[in-house]
């Protein structure tokens, strides 16, 4: 209610009143003056409508006390607890059945429907097609099923919106020239008077340019076509058949569109799912595979082998973009304006879906394949091995291979990313512009013909080839001339082997790889070292006009008349054909192609001379390393992790260079060792720190999760268990990285803060003080009460208890998990006391609840709290 010192000229800030009687002011936030007070009708109808809870401007949260009834009993009857409970429990199972089956539509009815159908049609006899429904309800192979029918669904998800968006893209980009050229509409006449008002006329017919176009083919194509249509009168004419739909999704959400808000509408949607799933099966898949089956057969080829399914349906589509062409040939013959459309629509699919699957899928696959072929010597494989490797696992190995390609062709495109930083524009123009905004993949795949795509993947192989040549196979031979002893890399770990293979690839994906990819100072070396390779070549060659763009016009006084076109009129045609881009002109030396040539094999032996370096240094360097680590070691270690070691050792070596040589350069002897002197206390800091986080605590972590759960079901009790510690903290470093991935995306609390400010600080502005105390501690002190109690009460108390030998080492093996299991048990007791103390409090506010008041915020008493908190600070 309002305070007593609240004077008459108090009004609420809402709606500018006065307290009366009925309806006192109150102040439940920390603002103050005159928007102190305010309604508490007014509060709540201001909470309704802005769906908050918290003071618009002190960001404090609103409180309110309940009101209840004077004949509420002191404590609930038995009878209503126990209503409310059968209630709950009953929504609950209500709720549970619901969702159970939703589940069950989703993820079992649409992906086995999807299997079984797509299983059915590719059998290759009519005898399975017919007992299809029967097939759906049977329970063999069900979770495998299931599992192949989730895929089949995402693969026609995707096809699905890539089908809508390349009709998106075809609508804003238009479609190629001899499918638009039909649309073009006919000039009218010479005696044709023009409307007076243009722009409205144009606006009442087509709208916009795409239904001006449309206006042209159907209504006004000046070729008598159409004509005998009637025109739409009113409403008729702006109606768009689009809208309905448009306005029926804005209510379609997808809690409704899953079942997820409680409605059976959602077998409406899986019904439909399943139809559309089913065409796009037979529409994509079946027919194009039986088209291929037939021209195969028709060719006198053979469909067998793991690959038949793949290739065949490739060789389908290539016969329907074939046939939609001639067919769309006819229907322009025949002026079938319609059909032409049509079919020119669907050749448009056709051939951007096999150019999409040459870009993505054939060329990386090839890529891997001869990176493989290329790197055979340098792992002493043979062609043996990968044909036996290929026939055990196909799919397995073509996934691989497909996967490296993948990342070969990312790393050599942002390799030209970098290059064209540096070179002059225009070096590159047989290199397509990845960062041109005017560059768009999928319009060129529309526009262009199949002859330039087929011209442009040949050019692309080839390059990507003999950068593979260069860089891989020509730097082994050197390296096997050079060192003989160094190749063949290690690829394989003995289990013997005290460092457990797993453990080293946990450690090298989670810690060595992100720490050394997510450093920015690598691009810019490598950046640095291409302009000083440039430089150099340029001035031995001199092409520095030709490679930096560096035009010096004192040099040359009498400058040829035709210096600006230079480029060559092969050159000038290629930039035309793939749009505008900025050249830079250069200056054309004597003895210009001859220097080109001396500058082609320039860049051939720094490529071979620097790959063999690449491959050489970084193992060398991590092989002593590893042999100071682990001299006992009867074999070496995996190349991979040699490498990486090899690799983060290298690079901290050339930042403690760059780190040195910017210290020199930056003046007096004194600031350069106060430099050294904060650098070295920051360094103290982060290796305090990364001791006891990266070392401590995913040790402790690891042994723990070892003695709860692994030992217990891995190891017999007649058998003594053997802790590998190096394996235990490489486990432990991923059990960490995911608890803080959980921890972040938990609620908040503690840790999670605390984490936050961590990351936050970062290394240089780390308070180590907070770090210990607020991340390090808690979680040793708790991980080392979970190890430290259970092995005292095993080795102290249980000796005194048990007397036999097998029931003492039974309680030790044992005590781990069952503590385990005792804590699960106590936090599921707590949470369910928790939910049993909301039960209660809601069955209370149904039953007795008559209103709420808004509660007063105590500026007094929280001023006095702050004082007192600042005095025993102090």
């Amino acid at each position: 209610m309002m305070d007593s010192d609240s004077s008459g000229a108090d009004f609420c800030r809402f709606c500018r009143s006065e307290a009366t009687s009925d309806r006192p002011l109150f102040h439940p936030c920390i603002c103050t003056g005159s928007i102190k007070w305010i309604h508490q009708e007014c509060l709540v109808q201001w909470m309704r409508y802005s769906r908050k809870e918290i003071c618009e401007l002190c960001g404090h949260r609103f409180s309110f006390m309940p009101i209840y009834s004077p004949d509420m009993p002191r404590r609930l009857p038995i009878r209503d607890v126990v209503g409310g409970l059968v209630m709950s429990v009953a929504s609950a199972v209500k709720d549970w059945l619901h969702y159970t089956l939703v589940a069950l539509a989703w993820l079992g009815i649409v992906p086995l429907t999807a299997c079984r159908t797509y299983r059915c049609l590719f059998s290759g006899s009519l005898g399975p097609v017919i007992s299809l429904p029967f097939e759906i309800v049977s329970a063999e192979n069900l979770a495998k099923d299931v599992f192949s029918g989730c895929f089949i669904v995402t693969c026609t998800l995707f096809s699905f919106i890539g089908l809508v968006w390349l009709r998106e893209q075809i609508m804003h980009g238009g479609g190629p020239d001899w499918m638009e050229r039909e649309n073009i509409p006919v000039p009218p006449p010479e005696d044709f008077v023009q409307p007076e008002n243009n722009n409205e006329r144009v606006n009442e017919v087509g709208g916009d340019d795409g239904g001006a176009r449309e206006e042209g083919n159907g209504v006004g194509n000046g070729n008598g076509e159409g004509g005998g249509e009637e025109p739409l009168v009113g409403d008729e004419a702006n109606w768009n058949p689009m809208e309905w739909d448009r306005a029926a999704a804005e209510e379609l959400t997808w809690a409704r569109l899953l079942g997820l808000d409680g409605s059976m509408v959602f077998l409406e949607h899986v019904f439909w799912v399943v139809s559309l799933n089913t065409l796009f099966i037979v529409v994509f898949a079946f027919c194009p595979y039986h088209i291929g089956r037939l021209g195969a057969a028709l060719a006198g080829l053979a469909t067998e082998g793991p690959y038949a399914g793949p290739l065949t349906a490739l060789a389908g589509y290539v016969l329907v973009g074939a046939i939609l062409a001639v067919l769309h040939g006819l229907a322009a013959l025949f002026r079938l304006r319609s059909a032409k459309k049509a079919l020119g629509f669907c050749y448009v699919v056709v051939k951007v879906a096999l150019l999409s699957v040459m870009e993505i899928g054939v060329i990386p696959l090839i890529c891997g394949w001869w990176l493989d072929l290329c790197s055979l010597s340098m792992f002493d494989a043979t062609l043996k091995d990968r044909e036996s490797s290929l026939q055990a696992a196909p799919w397995t190995l073509m996934f691989i291979h497909w996967l490296v390609g993948m990342v070969y062709v990312y790393y050599f495109a942002s390799f030209v990313l970098l290059l064209r930083e540096v070179l002059r524009p225009g070096v590159l123009w047989f290199l397509k512009n990845l960062n041109d905004p005017d560059f768009s993949p999928v319009q060129e795949m529309i526009h262009l013909s199949v002859m330039c795509h087929i011209r442009r993947l040949v050019l692309s192989a080839m390059i990507f080839g003999s950068a593979v040549l260069f860089m891989l196979w020509m730097p082994i031979r050197v390296i096997k001339y050079v060192l003989p002893g160094f190749l063949p890399y290690t690829v394989s770990v003995h289990s013997e082997a005290p460092v457990n293979e797993l453990s080293l690839e946990l450690l090298l994906l989670q810690v060595i790889l992100p720490a050394l990819l997510e450093q920015s100072h690598t691009r810019t070396w490598l950046k640095m070292a291409v302009r000083a390779w440039c430089v150099c070549a340029s001035g031995l060659l001199g092409l520095r006009s030709y490679l930096l763009g560096e035009i010096s016009r004192q040099a040359d006084p009498n400058p040829p008349p035709h210096l600006p076109h230079q480029l060559g009129v092969a050159h000038q045609a290629l930039m035309r054909r793939d749009g505008p881009a900025a050249v830079e002109p250069y200056i054309r030396v004597s003895w210009f192609p001859l220097r080109l040539a001396a500058l082609l094999v320039l860049v051939s032996i720094s490529l071979v001379l620097a790959s063999a370096m690449t491959l050489v240094i970084p193992v060398a360097i991590g092989r002593k390393v590893m042999a100071l680590w682990m001299p006992k070691a009867a074999e070496r270690v995996h190349e991979l992790y040699t490498a990486a070691c090899g690799m983060y050792v290298s690079w901290a070596a050339g930042r403690a260079g760059v780190a040195a040589a910017g210290w020199a350069r930056g003046g007096a002897r004194g600031g350069l060792w106060s430099r050294a002197a904060v650098w070295a206390r920051t360094a103290a800091r982060a290796a305090l720190a990364a001791v006891l986080l990266l070392g401590l605590v995913p040790l402790m972590f690891g042994l723990l999760l070892e003695l709860v759960l692994v030992i217990p079901l891995s190891v017999p009790l007649e058998q003594s268990p053997v802790l590998f510690v190096w394996q235990d903290w490489a486990l432990g470093v991923l059990y960490t990285k995911i608890m803080c991935a959980l921890t972040m995306m938990g609620p908040d609390w503690s840790m999670r803060r605390a984490l936050e400010k961590a990351y936050r600080d970062g290394i240089r502005e780390m308070d180590l003080r907070f770090i210990v105390g607020s991340v390090g501690a808690p979680l040793v002190r708790w991980l080392g009460l979970a190890l430290a109690v259970p092995y005292a009460a095993a080795h102290s108390v249980a000796p005194v208890l048990v007397s036999g030998a097998a029931q003492r080492n039974l309680l030790v093996r044992r005590l781990y998990p069952a503590l385990l299991l005792a804590a699960l048990f106590a936090s599921l007791a707590a949470f369910q006391i928790r939910q049993f103390r909301k039960l209660y409090e809601h069955i209370k506010n149904d039953k007795y609840l008559v209103g709420q008041r808004l509660v007063n915020y105590d500026h007094r008493r929280q001023k006095q709290q702050h004082s007192s908190a600042v005095t025993s600070t102090n």
